[in-house]
C-alpha cells in the first residue's frame, strides 16, 4: 500500500488547478462546489490533497454536517484520481477511514465517478469495467457498505466530443436529428446568456416545475447555484429564442475535460418549435469549441424500463445516441456499525410510526 501525505489545503486557484490535473475531475469537487453546499444547505468543507513525495495524487473536497448529536460526512463525485492503481486506491481509502474514525462519524459517504458498466444491461452492448470492480472489491474488503442513500444520479447518458460535428450528427437518431434540423427550420435561434438572463433562466425554470410537478427552491438560491458558477467561469446558460422571444434554457457546468448539462428549462409555448433538440446540438457544438472532450447529459434511470421515473427524459437523451454509462454509486464508511445502523434503519422507522401516530 502506497504512503501518502494529506494536506489540507485553503488556495481556491491552488485547488482547482490542480484538481484539473487528475483523472475524474468532478464539477462537484470545484472549491466553488463545496462554498455554494456551504452556503445553501450548511455542509461546511475540507479540501484534501494526498501527496506522494511532491506529486498531487488524489484530491477529496469533503463536507462536514451536524445533524442533531450525530456528524457525517459526504465528499460527492470523489475521490479525484487515477483508477488503475489498486494500492494508490487504498491508501486513499485507508486515509479517509483514519480521518472519519478520528472525527467520530456517524458514516463517511463517497460516490466515485467510476464507471461499473457501459451500455444498457443485459445487452450486447454491455461491457464491465476492471476500474470498477477493482475499487468496489477495495471497498468492499475494508467494510465500506453500497449506500441506500444515493445524492447523486448513478447513471448517464454522455457523447464523446473528440468525434468531428458530421458525426455526432450522423449518430443521432433519425427522429432526434429531423427535430434538430425541424428546430432551424422553425426560426429558433439560440444565444448565449449572461448574468443579465437570470430572471429569464428562472421564469423558464419555473414553468416548467409547474408543468412537470416537481419543486424548486427560490430565486436566491439558483443566484448562488447558476451566477456564481458564472462569474468565475464554470457555467454558461445557451437561451433558445423565436421572434426575440425566449422558450426554453439549458445551463451548462464545465471543469477539465468535461461539460455537464445540468440544467434545461421550456416555456409552454412553441414547444412544436422542438427547442430542447436544437439547444443539445448547440452545447454539443459549444462545448467541443471549448475543449472538452465529453459532454454528460447527467442522469439516466435506475431501471432501464418504462417504469423508472426518468424514462421519459432518458428517451429525450438517448436520441443523440450517446454512451450509457453505470456507475459504482454512493459508498458509505461506518466507524461504528451499531451507531450506523441505527441512524440509518431504526432511527427512519422510528420516525415513520410516530407520523402514523399523529395521523
Amino acid at each position: 500500500m502506497r504512503s501518502l501525505t494529506p494536506t489540507i489545503i485553503t488556495d481556491a486557484t491552488w485547488w482547482n488547478d490542480a484538481l484539473r490535473e487528475l483523472p475524474m475531475a468532478h464539477i462537484l469537487q470545484t472549491w466553488e462546489w463545496g462554498e455554494f453546499k456551504h452556503r445553501t444547505t450548511g455542509w461546511q468543507p475540507t479540501r484534501i490533497a494526498f501527496k506522494q513525495g511532491q506529486d498531487v495524487v488524489a484530491m477529496v473536497s469533503v463536507g462536514t454536517r451536524r445533524i442533531a448529536p450525530f456528524t457525517v460526512m459526504y465528499a460527492p463525485k470523489a475521490p479525484a484520481m487515477p483508477t488503475h492503481d489498486p494500492a494508490l486506491i487504498e491508501a486513499v481509502l485507508v486515509a479517509l477511514e483514519r480521518m472519519a474514525r478520528r472525527r467520530g462519524n456517524i458514516w463517511l459517504k463517497i460516490d466515485p465517478d467510476v464507471v461499473w458498466a457501459t451500455g444498457l444491461p443485459q445487452s450486447e452492448e454491455e461491457r464491465f469495467t476492471a476500474e470498477g470492480r477493482i475499487f468496489t472489491e477495495l471497498l468492499q474488503a475494508h467494510r465500506w457498505k453500497s449506500s441506500k442513500d444515493q445524492p447523486q444520479f448513478r447513471n448517464t447518458v454522455t457523447l464523446d466530443l473528440t468525434a468531428s460535428e458530421d458525426v455526432l450528427l450522423a449518430n443521432m437518431s433519425q427522429t432526434t436529428r429531423r427535430k434538430v434540423r425541424t428546430a432551424e427550420k422553425k426560426d429558433v435561434t439560440i444565444r448565449l446568456g449572461g448574468l443579465a438572463d437570470l430572471p429569464i433562466l428562472y421564469d423558464l425554470y419555473r414553468t416548467t416545475s409547474e408543468r412537470d410537478g416537481f419543486l424548486i427552491r427560490p430565486l436566491d438560491y439558483y443566484r448562488q447555484a447558476w451566477q456564481q458558477f458564472m462569474e468565475r467561469g464554470l457555467a454558461q446558460p445557451l437561451i433558445a429564442e423565436h421572434a426575440g422571444t425566449p422558450i426554453a434554457h439549458v445551463i451548462l457546468y464545465h471543469f477539465g475535460k468535461t461539460c455537464w448539462y445540468f440544467y434545461g428549462a421550456s416555456s409552454n409555448d412553441e414547444r412544436n418549435r422542438m427547442p430542447n433538440y436544437l439547444l443539445q446540438w448547440e452545447s454539443m457544438r459549444w462545448a467541443k469549441a471549448h475543449g472538452y472532450t465529453t459532454y454528460d447529459m447527467w442522469g439516466a434511470p435506475n431501471k432501464f424500463d418504462e417504469s423508472d421515473s426518468m424514462w421519459g427524459v432518458y428517451e429525450f437523451k438517448r436520441g443523440f445516441k450517446g454512451e450509457v454509462r453505470r456507475h459504482i454509486g454512493a459508498w458509505d464508511y461506518a466507524p461504528n456499525l451499531a451507531t450506523y445502523w441505527g441512524y440509518t434503519q431504526a432511527v427512519p422507522s422510528i420516525l415513520r410510526t410516530l407520523r402514523r401516530i399523529r395521523q
